[in-house]
């Protein structure tokens, strides 16, 4: 294939209620969209990266210019230097040198192989091994103000079809939240996410949650303490599951080793991309861990990526793959929809979504546009 550009544009998604974590409030979904431009086609990637590096160490501002300064001149000499032999499956190879920012390697790389797809006539789904039409769906739930919040919120999203709730929760909202919603909707797939908000310190206050039977709890404790995870996985008995502390299948590798952890939660963006986020499968599948599929309040563009991937065998349990209208009265795509607690998988080539150019313009605040051929 051949590339002849790329465009990055940074939108601005209003979200329809506030999304608190242990780390901050998000009210606008601040995006940066990648379109990769080939001779045969065009392809869409998504960055998670948020407004503010609170999640991880990028952010969206800085991803674009990473993308601009270093990213993209690079991949425009690799091109020249490949020839024929250029695709979406050299990106990763010719980025390598440069140390972290996967998010925005993530989004690229996603763009690229979306266009390649695209001129191939396959969707995404296929090419990453998909065996299901559709996927059972999670929801995400912020921290409220308060309890009697939290349980209407709940109450909502399990009315809504959802088969299975996560909350968020943070020194000072765990067990009294996590309590209240176990006790009022019973017997539900119920798990927390702490995002990496407590301490060694606090492994006595995290082993009440056991009473609970939690389906798993999140991230405890910060991403590079993999051996503190793994001594907390031997007092309590709620299976722990890695997030932010998985950014590579070597890492994903060593954590099931180490015992840090017994369920791996796959956010493609945080490991570099889709064919990192497959291996990753692969490697789980082959050590017996059930995988599932995090979620950074993607737009339709890396909903429908997310979903493509979630049909995987290993995905053994419900993502965070929600319904466009659970953050967005608007998607820059054509709204993906929850039926009978699933999302269907696109079927068409590529992602098999497109972003729709009227929502797509009235929602970016820059764009770029980066010749590659040339």
């Amino acid at each position: 294939m051949k590339l002849t550009g790329i465009e990055t544009r940074i939108v601005e998604m209003p979200l329809v209620t506030p999304f608190r974590t242990s780390f901050g409030t998000e009210t606008v979904r601040q995006v940066l969209v990648v379109r990769a431009v080939t001779e045969d086609a065009e392809g869409w990637g998504e960055c998670g990266a948020s407004e503010s590096p609170l999640y991880s160490s990028e952010y969206t501002g800085g991803a674009a210019d990473v993308l601009e300064d270093f990213f993209i001149p690079e991949i425009r000499t690799a091109q020249r230097q490949l020839g024929d032999d250029f695709d979406a499956h050299r990106i990763a190879p010719v980025l390598a040198g440069f140390k972290g920012h996967r998010l925005a390697k993530s989004s690229l790389e996603t763009a690229v192989l979306d266009a390649q797809l695209r001129a191939q006539g396959v969707s995404f789904a296929a090419a990453l091994g998909a065996v299901r039409d559709s996927v059972p769906c999670g929801v995400s739930l912020g921290i409220t103000d308060t309890i009697d919040q939290l349980l209407d919120t709940v109450a909502a999203s399990l009315e809504a079809g959802y088969l299975r709730i996560k909350l968020k929760i943070e020194p000072g909202w765990d067990v009294e939240p996590v309590r209240a919603v176990r006790e009022r909707f019973g017997d539900i797939d119920l798990q927390v996410d702490a995002n990496a908000a407590y301490r060694r310190s606090d492994f006595r206050l995290l082993a009440r949650l056991d009473a609970f039977d939690l389906t798993l709890f999140e991230q405890p404790l910060p991403s590079d303490d993999l051996l503190g995870h793994a001594a907390l996985a031997r007092v309590i008995s709620t299976p722990i599951c890695l997030d932010e502390s998985i950014t590579s299948s070597r890492a994903a590798a060593a954590a099931i080793e180490l015992g840090a952890c017994s369920i791996v939660n796959i956010k493609p963006g945080r490991v570099g991309g889709y064919l990192e986020a497959r291996r990753i499968h692969d490697l789980c599948a082959a050590h017996d861990v059930p995988v599932w599929c995090g979620g950074m309040l993607e737009t339709g563009i890396g909903r429908a990526a997310n979903v493509a991937l979630a049909a995987l065998p290993g995905f053994t349990l419900p993502g965070d793959t929600s319904a466009s209208e659970r953050y967005f009265a608007t998607d820059l795509t054509e709204p993906f929809r929850l039926e009978n607690g699933r999302i269907s998988v696109p079927k068409g080539p590529g992602l098999g979504v497109t972003p729709l150019p009227e929502v797509l313009e009235r929602f970016t605040v820059h764009r770029e546009w980066y010749s590659v051929s040339g």
